[in-house]
């Protein structure tokens, strides 16, 4: 079954944080969620639950059968001493123990590959949300949380279906089976243990009640465990440089530390329900004993009734127990699934209008006519910006740090959407057209290369996934890679390292650029490409980005004047507003100017994003 998703991107603005849930909820709320869980997949998997149920019905049925076959091996084989009968007894015995085997075998398989089957579906389900969550979303979220929590929680869909079928295909319908064997055989005995069923109902309900609110913080504790340690191993050399070792090891010890009190506290709740369940059980079985016992001595009745009641009810313990156990296990089941579609029903907002049209780009002109954005409620980062970029040549940025440079980045893709104003391609305001084919017109160099999982030829061909190798060996020439990238184990084969991490930075920019040049998009983006590297990376990083911007519209933000000095036009920024326009030489001889000012400090951290922040890590 294909998943989709739309094509929109979550308002961000909207951002709230899950609410804590009650204590006391409504308990409507778990046939809810147990009600959409069916409603989403039952259909999917109708044929094979109905086998799987078949043979859940045939464990529960040879589990009565064994307990009414106990009066006769009892009264025929032991009391009568029917030696005839032998054959007959031992066969049917064989029989029930064959047909349970092979039914428990075949259910427990299909269960599992159904089981197996809902986890990559709601992985599948999840992953493609995510990706279709705007960048604003991601500013609010913890990502490395947000894959353990996901991880976590995805096997909560199966668990509840598995538990409710198994619940009532198998241990319903056995407990059903082995009372009425009960029932049949002696009535009275039958009330004598049927006497402790209420106490254990109100047991559960109690304990049920009250894991809800520990299963959540206790999930939510795991996440934030995982996280903390993703997040450790990815950024261990700033661990390492910083000697961060000890705080992160306090931090997080404290966080283990309270998961497991949590842990402990849900354990020593939850796992009352089998003291309380063995005590009645034992209390029931004394007195059926006791009773039975009696009317054998006293009453000459043959024993054989009372084994055989006696074997169902110690054969009915198992499943009785597990009811007793279902609404505690469905609890934490609910909550972890309850996680998960707080992440899949997240409002999304940002969709394309309808009727949007893919954009048709014919020379590539970017203007931004008094535009205005805000991250928060606050006040906004972009004032009412105005500039034109003009096709085929190089527009540079620059400004302080906070002024909006990467903001007109991150608004020229449509990461977010603008308060008021526009900002049109070719005369095309690119809120009426779709964001793909925005974005695939598009070409983006950032300060942070990012390298995916995989080879590095895989990673130059997320330019464009139907690029050839001929295209993708040309596009590293031209990024200035070919040669470290031959020089390589594998060649275009060689697998990368976690973001590339055995790669120099400069060589990770030039894989960049040459995803950039694979693109081969007629707008292309550099966002303080070349701030990171050294002066002698950036000489090569800064021939292979000559390369990449010839032919194209280029907006540059950048503060080192190797980028900015070419320009053709420089674009300077300033709380959010345009306030200089011009080429280098003519800015520079503006001595009361900004740009003038910026350029006589000589100190690239005055035109730089401080710290390699963005605009949305300093307003978000």
């Amino acid at each position: 079954m294909s998943i989709r998703a739309r094509e929109d991107d979550y308002d961000w603005k909207s951002v709230k944080k899950p609410q804590q849930k009650p204590k006391n909820v409504d308990t409507g709320r778990l046939f809810r969620v147990m009600r959409r869980i069916f409603a989403e997949n039952a259909r999917e998997y109708i044929g094979t639950y109905t086998v799987a149920v078949i043979c859940l019905l045939f464990v529960a049925a040879t589990t009565a059968g064994l307990a009414w076959i106990m009066r006769d091996v009892i009264d025929q084989l032991f009391v009568r001493q029917r030696g005839d009968l032998i054959f007959a007894i031992s066969a049917t015995i064989l029989a029930i123990f064959t047909i349970r085997s092979v039914a428990m075998y075949v259910q427990a398989v299909l269960l599992a590959r159904v089981s197996n089957d809902l986890i990559a579906r709601y992985q599948k389900r999840i992953f493609a949300k995510l990706l279709k969550l705007g960048v604003g979303y991601y500013n609010e979220a913890r990502s490395a949380q947000l894959a353990a929590r996901v991880n976590t929680n995805t096997n909560a869909i199966s668990s509840v279906m598995s538990l409710t079928l198994t619940s009532f295909a198998r241990d319903f319908v056995s407990l059903i089976g082995l009372l009425a064997v009960m029932v049949i055989q002696d009535p009275v005995m039958s009330l004598i243990s049927f006497a402790v069923a209420p106490v254990l109902v109100l047991a559960v309900a109690t304990i049920s009640q009250r894991t809800r609110s520990i299963v959540r913080e206790t999930v939510e504790l795991g996440a934030r465990v995982t996280g903390t340690m993703q997040e450790t191993v990815q950024g261990i050399t700033v661990v390492k440089a910083f000697t961060m070792e000890d705080q992160l090891a306090d931090k997080l010890s404290v966080t283990i530390d309270e998961k497991r009190d949590k842990s402990n506290k849900l354990a020593e709740i939850s796992q009352r329900i089998n003291p309380a369940a063995e005590l009645l059980s034992g209390l029931a079985i004394v007195g059926v004993i006791s009773y039975g016992g009696y009317r054998a001595i006293f009453d000459q009745q043959p024993p054989g009734a009372m084994f055989a009641f006696i074997t169902a009810l110690l054969l009915a313990y198992d499943p009785a127990r597990r009811l007793a156990s279902l609404r505690v296990n469905l609890e934490r089941a609910i909550v972890n699934a309850e996680m998960i579609y707080e992440i899949l029903d997240m409002p999304i907002q940002q969709s394309d209008k309808p009727g949007a049209v893919d954009i048709q780009i014919d020379k590539g002109t970017v203007h931004f006519d008094n535009v205005v954005f805000s991250y928060t409620q606050n006040a906004p980062v972009l004032n009412g910006m105005s500039f034109m970029a003009p096709a085929n040549q190089t527009t540079a940025v620059v400004g302080p740090s906070g002024s909006g440079k990467t903001t007109v980045i991150a608004l020229l893709q449509r990461m977010y959407d603008v308060d008021s104003g526009t900002i049109t391609i070719d005369g095309t305001n690119i809120a009426d057209v779709t964001k793909r084919s925005l974005r695939t017109q598009i070409a983006l160099v950032s300060q942070q290369p990012y390298l995916f999982e995989g080879s590095i030829g895989d990673n130059i061909r997320y330019g464009r996934p139907d690029a050839t190798q001929e295209e993708i060996e040309e596009a590293a020439r031209l990024a200035n890679a070919f040669d470290f990238i031959k020089a390589a184990p594998d060649g275009f084969d060689t697998p990368l390292g976690e973001n590339g991490m055995t790669l120099s930075g400069g060589q990770r920019q030039r894989l960049s650029i040459a995803r950039a040049i694979v693109r081969d998009a007629p707008i292309l983006l550099l966002d303080e490409a070349t701030s990171a590297l050294d002066n002698e990376s950036e000489k090569v990083v800064q021939a292979a980005l000559d390369n990449v911007m010839a032919g194209r519209t280029t907006i540059v933000v950048a503060h080192r004047l190797s980028t900015i000095v070419n320009a053709h036009q420089i674009v300077v920024v300033d709380n959010g507003l345009v306030v200089e326009t011009g080429t280098h030489d003519k800015l520079a001889g503006k001595p009361d100017g900004l740009y003038a000012r910026l350029n006589a400090l000589g100190q690239s951290a005055h035109l730089a994003v401080e710290g390699g922040k963005t605009e949305a890590q300093d307003h978000g």
